[in-house]
């Protein structure tokens, strides 16, 4: 069939000379209308191929077609290095990578079904009697038609109490009885302004008067006084004019003013959350919580399950039906991608990413979109195998529709489930880059250099190993949280312990229980996904500690001591060695107008993040900014036989974890949730560890190929062996098969789920009736 310009319809997406990242002059052919997977070792290339090339040229063209100024902006943003690519649809893409999400933003508002149960409440609703219809935006919290004036639609109010305050009251002012107050100048002129305002700052607050107490920590009222500062030697202190700020004014107004993400956390410290009194955590004014549908007002509803939710939606009128009946349909596909444990109101930063990309995916079928190019990021991230039983056949409908769906993935019943495999390999970095194979899938295993082909036609079971016998155990619960019902659970000591279940069961839930209080744990390291930084000024080489190293061996340089330059400049966190353009950020914030912003090299510095002056210093022949640009593989063959042993003992366990790939200065903002745990797990491995450790991994495979995963199984053994502990969350069942013991949490999701199902020797748990009885007895090859 022609295209609209009238040239054949090409029925491949053909790429020519794809240079992006570590791509070494890719030519690749990939069909269209067809569930396309790439496959490779992490860091090889396939996501640069699929997301760096082949979706950022389709973004390229979107905006080639729209406004001037939108052109003008493809220059800031860049074009992918590639030579051409023919046949190319429009594309939408669904990443992992984290936007900053807002407690404002929820499962509803991600999903759009807050505006369906808006509408409905608004036409359907039940008003009391005599009460004005409303229009939708007044059941939005978001909205200051709807919002509770109190909360301002936040549904919580932080509030402080005396003990928060004032923790050890045995303490006098002058001393830090005041815990919330700042440090260093800022905390002595308070001192000396109380001082001043004649309260007695040398006795225990504990013996001055409630009332002077009660003033001192919680007045809005902000007096100005001359302050006499006492004199000390060699130092001229003059009076000056100091106005009080009470404790409570200076925690609420750091919270809720400060950019700085430490001082924030601090202030945090000294508030408690509480449901707000007027709304009572409905966020929602009193006229828009007195509307009720089905005997429920909006936020009882939001507050519900989707499967629930979905059973609640039932309408006597027409207009009713028809509303109800266009929700239900809009909850199915969530429901579908095993998501109907989560509610509307559920806040979206407490969703994992996996999560997130499917909420997008579902909302995606019901778009009605056809002939585009769907690019998705391990969509599996985070599934049960039996959940991804369902996501396979939301991506067949997604085929079916008439569209094209182009998927990174490592689990391998996906990779078997597509029409057309792509390969890239055959190792990370610059060992990788090419493609090794792009055909039907059982084409693949005629490619020796394939990692991926091992494991796709490898059926062979988990080879048995004997069971290590536990030194004890860590008793949690009964646990009563989220959807666990006086839950209890025995961790073995010093054992490898896997922690099973459907998404929504309640295993994070459960693992979140374990603290160091609890007898056995000793030392506790928790290692999750969370961002290891949310703007490009954090990266891998300043969260591991890596770069204090580096920086020191820069200002001891023969360049450095000529110049003047100490360590400080060669940071790109203050202003000396740094681009001032970009402030050592590397990049600039684009601002797109009508889509979110972007970011782009700087301008001056093209990324570099340091000044020309500061570039000029090197060593052993490469600038600082050269070795930021190293991956951590090439890092440590560059310091191999210097005398930097902490540098080479960070890359070391860098390598370990299978982050071999990554470059030192890759900020924050590109790694996937996988990818931030690893680095966290790899800084922890580094340390000198004495004693018992016991350690809890949230999905630590998550977006590792079979051949990283067997590397990062052999490290975490290798602790157990060490003498610790290691539990994980995980759904790989070659992982939980080869673990000494397993707790299965189910059988389903949300309110199904929240119990202990089995627990024992992975064999005994593969005999069980759980969800993941099947699947574990496969992967120990019990079952065809």
């Amino acid at each position: 069939m022609p295209s609209p310009d009238g040239r054949p319809h090409d029925s491949h997406v053909r790429v020519r000379g794809a240079r992006e990242h570590n791509l070494r002059g890719v030519d690749v052919d990939i069909p269209r209308d067809v569930f396309v997977v790439f496959t490779g070792v992490s860091g090889s290339g396939k996501s640069s191929l699929a997301f760096g090339t082949i979706y950022a040229e389709a973004q390229r063209r979107y905006f080639e077609s729209v406004a001037p100024y939108a052109r003008r902006l493809i220059h800031q943003v860049g074009a992918p290095k590639v030579g051409e690519i023919t046949g190319l649809p429009p594309a939408v893409s669904l990443q992992q990578r984290r936007s900053a999400p807002t407690s404002r933003s929820s499962v509803g508002t991600v999903t759009n079904l807050s505006n369906s149960l808006r509408m409905l409440f608004s036409r359907a609703g039940e008003y009391p009697a005599g009460a004005e219809r409303l229009d939708s935006d007044a059941f939005s919290p978001n909205t200051a038609a709807g919002a509770c004036p109190e909360c301002h639609g936040l549904g919580q109010v932080h509030r402080t109490t005396q003990e928060l305050l004032v923790p050890d009251p045995s303490l006098s002012i002058r001393e830090g009885a005041i815990a919330a107050w700042p440090g260093a100048w800022q905390g002595k002129n308070l001192r000396d302004i109380l001082d001043a305002l004649g309260h007695d700052v040398d006795r225990p607050w504990r013996e001055l008067p409630a009332g002077e107490r009660e003033w001192i920590l919680f007045t809005d009222e902000q007096p100005v006084v001359t302050v006499h500062p006492v004199r000390e030697a060699e130092r001229i202190q003059r009076p000056y004019q100091g106005t009080y700020m009470s404790a409570r004014r200076y925690v609420l107004k750091t919270f809720s003013d400060t950019k700085s993400a430490t001082l924030r956390a601090k202030a945090e410290r000294f508030l408690a959350a509480a449901p707000c009194p007027v709304c009572g955590g409905g966020r929602l004014r009193p006229e828009a919580m007195a509307v009720t549908f089905a005997g429920r007002n909006i936020a009882e509803l939001a507050a519900l399950p989707l499967v629930e939710l979905a059973k609640s939606l039932t309408g006597d009128s027409e207009t009713a039906r028809v509303l109800t009946g266009d929700l239900t349909s809009r909850i199915a596909p969530v429901v579908e991608l095993g998501l109907g444990y989560l509610s509307l109101d559920r806040a979206t930063p407490t969703l994992s990413a996996g999560e997130l990309q499917r909420l997008r995916l579902a909302t995606q079928l019901r778009s009605g979109l056809f002939g585009v190019v769907y690019v998705l990021d391990e969509p599996s991230a985070g599934l049960h195998p039996a959940d991804t039983e369902a996501l396979l056949t939301v991506l067949e409908r997604l085929k079916a529709a008439g569209n094209s769906v182009f998927v990174v993935e490592h689990h391998l019943d996906v990779v078997r489930a597509a029409d057309w495999l792509v390969d890239v390999g055959p190792h990370a970095g610059e060992h990788g880059g090419r493609v090794l194979y792009s055909g039907p899938v059982t084409g693949l295993a005629e490619v020796p250099e394939s990692a991926t082909a091992r494991f796709l036609f490898d059926r062979s079971p988990v080879p048995e190993r004997p069971v290590r016998r536990p030194v004890g155990q860590v008793r949690v619960g009964p646990v009563t949280r989220h959807n666990l019902r006086g839950v209890t659970a025995e961790f073995p000591l010093g054992v490898f312990t896997a922690v099973t279940g459907v998404s929504g069961s309640g295993k994070s839930t459960l693992i979140g229980e374990v603290t160091e209080e609890l007898a056995g744990v000793g030392r506790l390291v928790s290692v999750d996904q969370k961002p290891i930084g949310r703007t490009p000024r954090s990266n891998l080489a300043t969260y591991t500690g890596l770069f204090d190293v580096v920086r020191r061996v820069f200002a001891g340089t023969e360049g450095a001591k000529a110049r003047g330059y100490g360590v400080g400049r060669f940071s790109f966190n203050v202003a000396g060695g740094r681009c001032e353009t970009c402030q050592g950020e590397g990049f600039v914030s684009v601002e797109l107008l009508f889509l979110p912003s972007t970011y782009a090299p700087c301008p001056d510095c093209g990324g570099a993040r340091y000044n020309p002056e500061t570039l000029e210093v090197t060593y052993r022949g490469r600038n600082i900014a050269q070795i930021l640009d190293l991956t951590v593989e090439a890092a440590a063959g560059f310091f191999a036989g210097t005398d930097t042993p902490a540098v080479s003992r960070s890359l070391g366990t860098l390598l370990d974890v299978g982050l071999g790939y990554l470059r030192l200065g890759q900020p924050a903002t590109e790694l996937s949730g996988g990818e931030a745990q690893r680095i966290k797990l790899a800084s922890e491995l580094q340390r000198a560890r004495r004693g018992h450790t016991f350690y809890l991994l949230d999905e630590p495979t998550t977006g590792l190929h079979p051949a990283d995963v067997e590397v990062l199984m052999g490290r975490l053994h290798g602790l157990v062996d060490a003498g610790h502990t290691v539990v994980v969350v995980e759904h790989d069942m070659t992982v939980v098969a080869g673990a000494d013991w397993v707790i299965d949490l189910g059988p389903g999701g949300g309110d199904e789920g929240g119990r202990v199902v089995a627990a024992g020797p992975p064999g005994q748990v593969a005999a069980a009736h759980g969800r993941t009885a099947a699947y574990l007895a496969r992967a120990l090859g019990r079952l065809p």
